[in-house]
């Protein structure tokens, strides 16, 4: 059963800086795209960043310019760093593939941002 750990969220005043880590177990990475999603309270969840095997990267939405999504394929990890957080950024951060699988979605890691 493959299985996706989220970690690194927390409390942070905005304009500061987080590390997201995703680590999988299974076959999940090698041969896809992995992403990030988020979802903050009383939304729905969000595709934030996205990484292909290659290393081909793609942002989606207000994080656009603020994030950098990267992974390491022989640790099975997918990172995101997060900078200048905004209030606005407080949601749960998830990892997944692209399209997300169903049964494959973790706890996720939340990240308060405080104004």
């Amino acid at each position: 059963q493959v299985q996706l750990v989220e970690s690194g969220g927390g409390l942070v005043q905005a304009g500061g800086s987080l590390r997201l880590s995703c680590a999988a177990s299974g076959s999940i990475f090698s041969p896809n795209t992995m992403a990030w999603y988020r979802q903050a309270p009383g939304k729905q969840r969000e595709l934030v960043a996205a990484i292909t095997s290659a290393g081909d990267t793609n942002y989606a939405g207000s994080a656009k310019g603020r994030v950098t999504i990267s992974r390491d394929n022989a640790k099975n990890t997918v990172y995101l760093q997060m900078n200048s957080l905004k209030p606005e950024d407080t949601a749960v951060y998830y990892c997944n593939t692209v399209p997300p699988r169903r049964s494959s979605w973790g706890q996720g890691t939340q990240v308060t941002v405080s104004s």
